[in-house]
């Protein structure tokens, strides 16, 4: 076994130990209330789970980039897919984006606290008017004396009922579209920044997603991310990554689904034999595995280009599309297996459907994904 691998299992054993002490005897309490408790980010902080593979100067564990990702898959994994998102959003785009794009000033301001669990950072796009149309957003930072003023409203923002800092991205320049937006840092304890209640979802009952308001809110000069006017090109840069998030997400909720409706078609009888036994059964059962197989296979290929910055846009959208509608194919084909039981939420089943359809809206819906692949393709 190669140090790489000694690490990544290590690793792997630490997660899920500690999602088997900290979540597994609490996550329906938090399922119903819609929300996971502040304090378990300061638990998982401690447990060494927030910022795997950040560097060390700042408190992270510098693991490698695949130990990042192999936490959200096991988290999806345990059926946590609301936890999973809000993780994915906090170390996995938010951390990066400061890491990435933010001076040193901004790091040693950041990113201790949030790999300590001090600070939870969620990163506000998505406008009530604007979707996966980042460059028709309508939320403005103006220049004032010693700073930026910020008007207007977020939607669907995982962690925003928590976060203690918020990736705003604004239109700094009205006129110019897409060039004319920047990224800022907000601290959430300033004047003119509100919240409205948690939104009610279909699934990911636990993961907070809330309205976030700007009303005439200041922040300094140094909360601004990067250069003004290339937030747009700084969101294509790093949405590769939060796709991967994404992709990670896609396989371990579906080995989650898959192992355990192998393990009740393999007990449950029907007209004298084992559900198991149908012909249908082994089928769907075949085809899952062998896509999730295959889906790893690209997850990989995907993992190992980001590596070496050669992961393109196009990369990024084929696996967001292809995994997560793998995702909720193989949810509802399991579901199928669970006949009645499947529909009611006694069975973990149940919650792996309905997490897993938001997958294919978030982080860009799958048209989207289409019309960017269709582009590569097509050249325009």
């Amino acid at each position: 076994m190669s140090a790489e691998q000694a690490e990544t299992e290590l690793f792997q054993a630490m997660i899920v130990r500690a999602l088997e002490q900290e979540v597994t005897p609490f996550y329906e309490q938090w399922e119903e209330a819609g929300e996971i408790p502040r304090q378990l980010w300061h638990t998982l902080g401690q447990a060494g789970m927030l910022g795997i593979d950040m560097p060390e100067e700042y408190g992270g564990a510098a693991a490698s980039f695949e130990v990042s990702q192999l936490a959200i898959e096991e988290i999806a994994r345990m059926g946590f897919g609301g936890l999973a998102s809000g993780y994915n959003i906090h170390a996995n785009i938010v951390m990066p984006y400061i890491l990435h794009l933010g001076n040193e000033q901004q790091k040693q301001a950041w990113l201790p606290a949030m790999i300590s669990g001090e600070v939870l950072g969620a990163i506000a796009m998505t406008e009530p008017g604007a979707g996966s149309d980042l460059a028709a957003m309508r939320t403005t930072a103006e220049r004032t004396e010693g700073g930026w003023r910020i008007n207007g409203a977020k939607v669907f923002i995982t962690n925003g009922l928590h976060a203690d800092m918020v990736i705003v991205c604004a239109k700094t320049d009205p006129k110019a579209g897409a060039k004319g937006v920047s990224l800022f840092l907000v601290d959430t304890s300033l004047p003119g920044f509100s919240r409205g209640k948690g939104i009610k979802k279909i699934g990911q009952h636990a993961s907070d997603t809330a309205e976030l308001f700007f009303s005439d809110l200041i922040v300094p000069e140094e909360a601004l991310l990067g250069e003004e006017g290339k937030g747009f090109a700084y969101l294509m840069q790093e949405l590769p990554r939060e796709r991967l998030g994404v992709g990670a997400q896609a396989i371990g909720a579906s080995e989650g689904a898959l192992a355990l409706t192998l393990d009740y078609v393999q007990q449950r009888q029907a007209f004298g034999q084992r559900i198991a036994d149908f012909q249908n059964t082994r089928f769907k059962l075949a085809e899952a595995r062998a896509r999730i197989d295959m889906a790893r296979a690209y997850l990989n290929q995907c993992i190992s280009k980001y590596h070496q910055g050669a992961m393109t846009a196009t990369d990024a959208a084929i696996l967001k599309l292809m995994l997560t509608e793998m995702q909720c194919d193989i949810a509802h084909e399991c579901l199928q297996l669970f006949g009645g039981y499947g529909y009611t939420l006694e069975y973990p089943i149940s919650r792996f459907f309905v997490d897993a359809r938001v997958q294919t809206i978030y982080a860009g819906t799958s048209e989207i994904m289409k019309e960017v692949i269709a582009r590569s393709v097509l050249g325009k």
